[in-house]
Order: structure tokens, then sequence, then C-alpha cells
């Protein structure tokens, strides 16, 4: 609810000082306002962590707003007659040194009045107590986990109530998480009894999903009984392959002088090949070439499996421009045009980490329920991961992109994709 009220106070002060002070048509000034919260949302600038710093804030608030005014140039030129020669100028001005004092005094009040609530959890701190404390800061602290039980009923009881019923209860405990199906048995009738008179029962799934935009191999674990069913279940929604078909479509033209002058350049540097085609795997595991810009010396290495970061040595010089911002992967919207992969999904690994992932990492197996993307969630929202440990965190990303996925999830990635790109979050 905090989140929806500062977003939309953002764009009513951006409609605002448009109406008033340039004198735009209401309708104008919104459509407006519209685009250049959606350059700002694209760059994270409601992220609680950039509202905690004025700096970090600053920064993202005006490369958001050049963003929104690259959207609000599309409309330009079909609408020249309702713009004036001030609107950029003053809408930059406004959202830069507006929004992060504004979004800084917005953290504060939440910070502190917004109230804490402490919660019981049924399960052990030495399996879970690492995703709840993660969970608790995600919140700012304002969910804490006071106490971890083993229980029984007696002891839950003595610690929720004292005695008393929930209704009568308003003392220090205001809920109870679950973590651990298996303990939850032990208490079943009690925490029934509970969730009846007005107690908050919540599992653990849930409040991970909410704050943490993931599911973490442990809690997978936990509730492995729900996830594989969900997971098992995975459909894609209708229109997703209309959309693939149409941005592959629309990139692939725009994109065709990149792709003959980045041809030109690699034959000129380092000769042919100028793509590079690999094998990767799909949907339901099945294999699929896919294919990139040649960004590496034409070498022969030997047929294994290797990390990006363990071959910098043998990046090209057009692969140092072309990499960092990912220009070798635009080739990969034929593979889009084609169906072997989407625009948003789970990124294609290589053969002989998939067979070591499902080896080694529990739920592996559910992100090739999707077809791959270019760009993901676990893309902008982690580090490219160069090992196992690391593997598995990028996974619980993909995990809740395939219980999630929609087409408002998919908008979502897709606007924060550039903001990754500049900002050389994750890998692709």
């Amino acid at each position: 609810m905090y989140g929806a009220v500062v977003h939309l106070f953002d764009i009513f002060l951006i409609s605002v000082m448009n109406i008033f002070l340039l004198r735009f048509p209401i309708w104008i000034s919104i459509v407006a306002s519209l685009i250049i919260y959606l350059g700002l949302y694209s760059f994270r600038v409601y992220d609680k962590d950039t509202m905690k710093s004025y700096t970090e804030s600053f920064i993202r608030t005006l490369f958001g707003t050049i963003m929104g005014f690259v959207g609000v140039l599309i409309i330009y030129f079909f609408l020249e007659d309702f713009f004036n020669r001030h609107f950029f100028s003053a809408n930059l001005i406004f959202t830069i040194f507006f929004l992060p004092i504004l979004h800084k005094v917005e953290y504060n009040i939440y910070e502190k009045y917004l109230p804490v609530r402490n919660y019981i959890v049924i399960g052990r701190k030495e399996d879970i107590g690492h995703i709840m404390d993660e969970i608790s800061q995600k919140t700012m602290n304002k969910m804490r986990f006071v106490q971890y039980i083993n229980p029984s009923p007696v002891t839950l009881e003595k610690l929720v109530f004292e005695g008393k019923s929930a209704k009568e209860h308003t003392a220090k405990i205001h809920g109870i998480i679950i973590v651990d199906p298996k303990l939850e048995k032990e208490v079943k009738p009690q925490i029934e009894r509970y969730k009846s008179e007005g107690l908050e029962i919540q599992y653990l799934p849930t409040i991970a999903e909410k704050y943490l935009k993931r599911i973490p191999i442990e809690v997978a674990q936990k509730f492995k009984e729900y996830y594989e069913v969900v997971f098992n279940n995975v459909k894609e929604y209708p229109a997703k392959r209309f959309i693939d078909i149409l941005i592959s479509s629309i990139a692939l033209a725009i994109l065709s002088p990149v792709i003959l002058i980045l041809s030109i350049i690699i034959r000129i540097e380092d000769g042919k090949p100028v793509v590079y085609k690999q094998e990767r795997v799909g949907l339901n595991e099945e294999k699929f070439t896919m294919h990139k810009f040649r960004s590496m010396k034409n070498i022969p290495q030997e047929n294994d499996a290797k990390f990006a970061t363990d071959e910098q040595d043998r990046i090209l010089k057009i692969g140092k421009i072309m990499r960092p911002i990912r220009l070798d992967e635009i080739l990969q919207f034929y593979d889009i045009l084609i169906g072997n992969m989407s625009f948003v999904g789970p990124r294609p690994e290589q053969i002989k980490f998939v067979e070591e992932y499902n080896e080694f990492i529990p739920f592996y197996w559910a992100r090739h329920k999707l077809k791959p993307g270019l760009t993901g969630w676990a893309q902008i929202m982690y580090k490219y991961s160069a090992s196992l440990e690391e593997a598995k965190t990028k996974l619980s990303y993909d995990l809740y992109y395939v219980k999630n996925r929609d087409i408002f999830l998919d908008l979502n990635i897709i606007i924060k994709t550039i903001e990754a790109v500049l900002w050389k979050r994750g890998a692709v």
C-alpha cells in the first residue's frame, strides 16, 4: 500500500506541474507524466535502497527522467502542437531536484512511523534463520521474528496468549509464521483456532515471495510437495508467443544496420565465423542452437563448459564494446522469432552446467518448464553466477518467475532491462 501511494503521488505531482506551470491540457499532462514515471520506475527509483540514499536517488532519477523523455519523444512528433519548448527542461529540473528530496522524506516517515509487527516462527532457526533475517531486512525490520520454536501445544499457547483468547490478546505477538509444515502438524488444532480468533497466520512461501521476490532453495525444499505441484503445472499465458514474434520482428528490423556493422567489424578483426553457435538447453530440457555475435578470438578450446569470467583473455577488441552492453546477444532475436526462445524467461544454460546443476541443485529442473529468454527476472535482479552457490541464488529468482509469470511481470522485466544493461547488473 505504501509503495502504491508513493508511485501515484509522483504521477500526480508531475501532472499538476505540467498543468499549472506549463499550461498543458490535462490528458497530455497525465500521459506525459505516466511515460516519465515509467522511465523512473525502470531505473529503480522506487526501490527502498534507492530512496534511502539521496545521492543514489538523484543519479537514478536523472537517468530515469532521460529514459522517460525518450518515450515522450515518440508521442511528441505526433502531438507537437500540445507541447512547448519548456517541457523537457522544466520536467528535468522538477524531477531531479524535487523527487529525491521527497523520496528521502517518505523513506524516513516509513522507517519511523510504520508499526513493527512481531512473529513467532514455527521452525528451527538453524534451518531457516538466515532467510528470516533477509525478510526482516527487506521490510526495514518492520517484521520481527522474535522466537523460533519446535512446538508443542502447551509451549505455543503460553508464548502466544498466556491463557487468553486471540481477541483479548493485545500484547507483543502479532502473528505466527509457519516455516516447517512437518512441525506445523504437531499444533494444527491450535493454529486453526488462532486463525479463527483473528491472529495472523502466514506461511513462509507467501512472505518469502512477497518480500524477497525470489524462492530460496531452502524454502522450496521445506514446502516440496506444494512447489512440485506448482512447477509441474506450469503453462505460459496465451499472448506470450504473439508478443515474442512482434518484439523480435521489430527488433531485427530496427537493429539490421547494427547487425551489418558488427558483422563487418568482427570479420575484419578476427575473420570467420562472425556468428557463434552453441548448443543450449531449452524448454523441457530439449537442446537447441543459440546464436550470438562472436566476441572472443577464434582459438580452438577444450570441449568443456566454462564460465564467461574464465575466458577474459580471449575477448576481441569489439567484444569489449559489445559484451558490457550485450550487443553480442542481439542475434537471439532470431532464436526468439523461430520459437526456440522467448524475449523474457530463464537464460538458456550450457549443457554441461545443466547436467551438473540438475544433480546438485534441487528444483533446477523447474526453470526448464518455460522457454529460455533473452532477458529475465534473474538477469535484472542478480549478478552473473560463477559458482555453484551463486547458481543456487540465481535459480531462486528463476523459480519466482516460473511461478509468478504473467504479462505484468514480463513488462516489469522489459522496463528494467535497460537499467540492468546500463548499470551492468547480472548477465545474459
